[in-house]
């Protein structure tokens, strides 16, 4: 069986691209499957971030679709026309090159094009960020609104009309795509080798996430004021590096709050989680949220904003964590504390925690998609 992804790079540390990498591996290592990835926005001379079998071609289309940004207003509007014009073309040959049997698009991102080839393959879409959050984003301009709107609706729905199967990481997800030809849900795994175990005795919390708006660190850096003055021997170190990271840096800085550190990125993010006590999750949304199943399979336990959808995917609130109604500055505040002064309990929702991320086997995880790919 020949399975094609289309993403955009595979060049970046961000969670999608580190499971489409696993993922792929495993169809070709395991199963056995003819797996590609077709990867529009990055150059044969850039790098994977994560590792990818020689048994997975991998075809770079080299198109840099972010780089329209450095030009004005309408020369913009020109290049990305003729830039999707580029992409469409090039997609459809690199496809009809291979001609699979299953065709993936990941995440809603030119969703469309992966709809419109012309092919005889099954068409799967993986719904990475929830539909909901991007139909929400709101602007200014009441035209403007309508028009995002309108093209939204469209969009999605053509999605809708083409796709042999939408694959959502949550549930909660799962209830927006109502006029799909069929939904189903598969949650992420995380292929990380536990080498050892959290044990609850470190004054240390943890978070991971790229440094952008979405991730909320700006709120993290909020509680943390008010946490720090009440256990002043605890520490707070951040894992991620992105467009935020000066911001964050002037908000520690200027409010002068202590024991936080933005760590960038780490290639031992394992040994990180396993030398914590606490993980916390700040986000706005999140597609399914990584770092916070691989907080669990370490046995460490979370704090978690119950943003749509992820957290309450993975979190059993009160026995492996605590999920704290979203945006309540107050009563995360209250929850963390309760955590860091409790090391008796810390350990009761680790024990629950590592029990929890059995769900989450990688296995398992697999073979719901091996079932989906093979039914007739």
């Amino acid at each position: 069986m020949k399975i094609v992804y289309v993403i955009a790079s595979l060049a970046t540390s961000g969670g999608t691209e580190r499971i489409i990498s696993e993922k792929a591996n495993y169809l070709a290592n395991v199963f056995g499957y003819d797996v590609s990835i077709i990867c529009y926005d990055q150059r044969n001379d850039s790098n994977n971030f994560y590792p990818v079998s020689k048994k997975v071609k991998q075809y770079n289309l080299g198109l840099l679709s972010y780089s329209i940004y450095k030009y004005s207003f309408y020369k913009r509007l020109w290049k990305k026309i003729s830039l999707r014009i580029r992409l469409k073309r090039l997609l459809s040959l690199t496809v009809q090159e291979i001609n699979p049997d299953i065709l993936i698009g990941v995440s809603h991102f030119r969703a469309d094009f992966v709809c419109s080839v012309n092919s005889n393959a099954k068409i799967i879409i993986e719904s990475h960020i929830p539909r909901a959050f991007i139909e929400s984003n709101k602007v200014s301009n009441y035209i403007v609104y309508l028009y995002k709107k309108l093209y939204d609706m469209n969009y999605y729905r053509y999605i809708e009309k083409r796709a042999d199967t939408i694959v959502t990481l949550t549930e909660g997800d799962h209830k927006k795509w109502i006029k799909a030809k069929r939904i189903q849900t598969i949650p992420n795994f995380s292929n990380m080798q536990i080498h050892q175990l959290c044990d609850c005795s470190k004054k240390r919390v943890i978070t991971i996430g790229r440094l952008c708006k979405e991730k909320g660190f700006d709120r993290l850096l909020d509680i943390w004021k008010t946490v720090i003055s009440k256990h002043p021997d605890w520490q707070l170190d951040i894992y991620g590096e992105g467009e935020m990271k000066e911001e964050l840096e002037h908000i520690i800085k200027s409010d002068n709050i202590a024991n936080v550190a933005l760590r960038g990125i780490t290639n031992t993010i394992g040994k990180e989680l396993s030398n914590s006590s606490i993980c916390v999750s700040t986000s706005y949304y999140e597609g399914f949220s990584l770092v916070l199943l691989e907080a669990i399979k370490y046995g460490v336990p979370s704090v978690s904003f119950d943003c749509p959808y992820g957290p309450r995917t993975i979190i059993e609130d009160g026995k492996c964590g605590y999920l704290v109604e979203d945006g309540n500055i107050h009563l995360f505040v209250k929850k963390l504390c309760t955590l860091m002064e409790n090391e008796q309990l810390r350990i009761q929702f680790s024990r629950a925690s590592i029990k929890r991320s059995k769900y989450f086997d990688k296995d398992n995880i697999m073979s719901q998609w091996k079932n989906l790919f093979e039914e007739k």
